[in-house]
């Protein structure tokens, strides 16, 4: 079997990452970030005109039908760049949703082909994460109530904003009056819904997580290498290279897990919530000690808003907690290894 990606798996996220780095250089995050939205609609437009939006949504809709597979190579060049846009939850994972729901939900395919061509945002208000993202622009929101499937406009709900440490990205609590009118999908239909749609969204957050620490860590790199005391550049340190050495070790660790987690969800594996949680605990712990050690590395400087990092850092610590703590999801590798009959061990890993 080969575990390799393709040629053009990685000539797209290549492309992809030339793309970003293009378009959102950090000193257009920081403008971004001091915006009363949290968001460029250029950057959006952008990000549409390159058919980034189309990834997901099959092809019948006017999209590309990229997989999950693909999704965990982008996420992580949208973590790197900390890209400042609704793009994950739209064309991710509320085009995963929409693609889910049978064809006997009306707005399905028009709202699909609209993310298609990059003219609607969406929000989704799953029960795992207390605030919502992007709600404050969304087009359109869809919500978990009590295992249902309910589809609001702004209009129809009530928000309380919240604020975050990443000044980019704008969170609300909201509530709604459920009713027969919104409700897309009953609660036996979406019970399965909801649960690939918690996977999708925890599997966003892996990778951006993979994405932020290992531009943590080529920042701390570059800033150990130009940084000097005692004459010599701080890199030098055996204690500077012993920090960047853990880093390393806790992205080279995640990154396997996150791409098993996606070829789970791709193949349908009934043990995808056990991969995708613990991509989502290896990937966001990689991110925090990248984090760490790279304030360690910097300095009490690190903080200000004239260094990167903090950037990267605050980004990371936001996406700790959404879609799922860190409780959570150890919970449930705790449920599927220590159930009776339990498949653990090598020969389980990708079957026998």
């Amino acid at each position: 079997m080969d575990f390799t990606f393709t040629e053009d798996q990685l000539a797209f996220k290549e492309a992809i990452s030339r793309f970003l780095m293009t378009e959102a250089p950090p000193e257009m995050l920081r403008d971004i970030w001091e915006t009363e939205e949290g968001r460029s609609p250029e950057l959006h437009r952008s990000i549409a005109a390159q058919g980034l939006t189309a990834l997901s949504v099959p092809e019948a809709q006017g999209g590309l039908g990229m997989d999950d597979i693909a999704w965990s190579l982008l996420t992580q060049e949208l973590g790197y760049y900390a890209i400042p846009d609704s793009m994950v939850d739209t064309a991710y994972v509320a085009a995963g949703l929409l693609t889910a729901l049978p064809d006997s939900v009306v707005q399905r395919n028009d709202m699909l082909e609209q993310v298609a061509a990059g003219e609607m945002r969406i929000a989704v208000a799953h029960s795992i994460n207390p605030l919502a993202a992007d709600v404050h622009l969304a087009d359109q929101v869809i919500v978990e109530h009590q295992g249902e499937v309910h589809f609001l406009s702004r209009d129809e709900i009530e928000q309380v904003n919240n604020i975050s440490i990443d000044s980019s990205r704008r969170l609300s609590k909201i509530s709604f009056s459920a009713s027969d009118s919104s409700r897309a999908l009953d609660a036996q239909a979406g019970q399965a819904v909801w649960g690939e749609t918690l996977n999708r969204g925890a599997l966003a957050v892996a990778g951006q997580s993979l994405g932020l620490a290992q531009r943590m860590l080529d920042l701390s790199v570059d800033y150990a290498v130009q940084r000097k005391q005692f004459g010599k550049p701080i890199g030098s340190f055996q204690a500077v290279k012993h920090k960047m050495a853990d880093v390393v070790s806790g992205i080279e660790f995640a990154k396997p897990a996150l791409y098993r987690a996606a070829y789970a969800l791709v193949h349908g594996d009934p043990r995808a919530d056990l991969h995708v949680s613990h991509a989502k605990l290896a990937c966001t712990e990689a991110a925090l000690v990248a984090a760490r050690h790279g304030i360690q590395v910097h300095g009490a400087m690190g903080y200000t808003w004239e260094a990167d990092l903090q950037m990267f850092m605050k980004r990371a610590w936001a996406l700790n907690a959404s879609w799922g703590t860190r409780e959570f999801h150890r919970q449930r590798i705790a449920n599927d290894i220590f159930a009776d009959g339990a498949a653990v061990g090598p020969r389980y890993t990708f079957g026998e």
